[in-house]
């Protein structure tokens, strides 16, 4: 199973959004700046991040993209399947009828405890605590001192 590149940019847009803290919403432009993700990728991911309740929008010319929860209430899984739908390593978990071995199959048992530990695994790592790593990796430049006077 492989994260879609869907989740991966949803995580770098709201971990863009969660280091800028309070300084308003971001633009989608700014966003892509930083992130070096094209605008209409980020507006397409904006979408699905928007009806999870995870970013709000805001129109008018400051306008753009915030956080519609605080950091430590948003979670990978919550990014997930919010961009790719309902965590599953194979087509039988989650989808009754799509086979019919389902309910007495060792394999899909099997499955369904990855599966259960790659969701919980993914439940207990916040937006938060992804923010507070990339501030340790790549702490902010300050702003160079405007001397003029």
């Amino acid at each position: 199973m492989k994260i879609t590149a869907k989740s991966r940019y949803a995580l770098r847009i709201l971990l863009d959004l969660a280091v800028s803290g309070a300084k308003g919403p971001r633009t989608i432009k700014e966003i892509a700046s930083s992130q070096g993700i094209s605008e209409k990728f980020i507006s397409r991911i904006a979408v699905p991040l928007r009806r999870a309740g995870l970013v709000a929008t805001e129109r008018g010319v400051k306008g753009g993209l915030r956080l519609a929860r605080f950091p430590a209430k948003i979670t990978l899984l919550d990014i997930v399947t919010a961009t790719d739908g309902p965590l599953a390593l194979v087509h039988c978990l989650g989808r009754p009828g799509v086979c019919k071995r389902q309910g007495r199959c060792a394999a899909e048992k099997a499955w369904g405890g990855v599966n259960e530990a790659l969701a919980s695994a993914l439940r207990r790592t916040t937006l938060a605590a992804v923010a507070a790593d990339q501030r340790r990796l790549a702490p902010p430049v300050p702003a160079e001192p405007d001397y003029c006077i």
